[in-house]
């Protein structure tokens, strides 16, 4: 089963429950004292949700991505390719061949 996988999130979402319990406890006994911690006990199972989810592995994918796109290298700077000049570069022979044997005409009016 696949929640076996995310130990990290079930925490995660474990603590914002207790928080959100703990906040209609201190909401329906009228405990001022008490409304700060319950705050943030959901605050931070808020925050650590996706923490957890990055944990579980689903972010190491992202991370194994980033690594690949800039580890890669870099073209040497002293290389240069020589260029062919235009001269003796070929031309497509569709360009040549239409060019030649046909021409078009004025256009139409409407």
């Amino acid at each position: 089963m696949i929640l076996r996988q995310l130990r990290y999130t079930k925490i995660a979402l474990l603590i914002f429950g207790l928080g959100m319990i703990a906040g209609l406890v201190v909401v329906a006994g009228e405990y001022p004292a008490w409304e700060r911690a319950a705050s943030a006990a959901m605050a931070l199972g808020l925050v650590l949700i996706p923490v957890g989810l990055f944990a579980d592995g689903r972010g190491m994918a992202l991370i194994r991505w980033l690594t690949a796109r800039f580890s890669r290298r870099k073209t040497a700077p002293g290389r240069s390719r020589q260029r062919i000049p235009v001269s003796r570069r070929k031309q497509p022979i569709r360009a040549t061949a239409r060019a030649a044997t046909r021409k078009r005409g004025p256009k139409r009016r409407r």
